[in-house]
């Protein structure tokens, strides 16, 4: 049974702001983490749509919606607090960042990257994970961390061809 993805759902987009938001609040507080005004914004931002948004697409947003002259170094330590903490991931063939749908656990990012919309839906399967740490093992190589890109078509694109 195949089933479609909350990125090509018809839903209160909204909803995945505020709730990406409340989740950073209680898990800073509870680890002792200041979210900060602007990590907050730039979570916020990088949960505006389930496309992943560059350093440089959030600064610009920055300075025409918000007014703030930030600098680029403020931006990029705002999104390496986000992602040492789980709130985003970094997608690195896209030099991206996307909201971290699993953030109350640590997990290996695994993505499906549509070449067409640039939507990326975020998978947590544990055999690929568990596969890839195996794999290493057995070669004397031991993971520190994983993100797998796919990418491809999604089903709207694919349907739209």
């Amino acid at each position: 049974m195949s089933i479609t993805p909350l990125a090509h759902r018809p839903h209160d987009h909204s909803h995945c702001v505020h709730s990406a938001l409340a989740e950073a609040e209680v898990l800073c507080t509870r680890q002792g983490l200041r979210l900060t005004a602007l990590r907050k914004r730039v979570l916020e931002l990088v949960w505006q749509s389930h496309k992943p948004l560059g350093a440089y697409d959030i600064l610009a947003v920055l300075s025409e919606q918000d007014g703030r002259r930030a600098a680029p170094p403020t931006v990029y330590r705002a999104l390496d607090f986000l992602l040492e903490n789980g709130l985003v991931h970094r997608i690195a063939s896209l030099n991206a960042f996307i909201g971290c749908s699993h953030p109350e656990h640590v997990h290996q990012g695994q993505f499906l990257i549509c070449r067409e919309c640039h939507v990326a839906i975020e998978l947590e399967q544990d055999s690929i994970s568990d596969a890839i740490v195996a794999s290493a093992k057995g070669v004397g190589f031991s993971v520190e961390s994983q993100t797998v890109e796919i990418v491809g078509l999604c089903a709207n694109c694919r349907s739209a061809a």
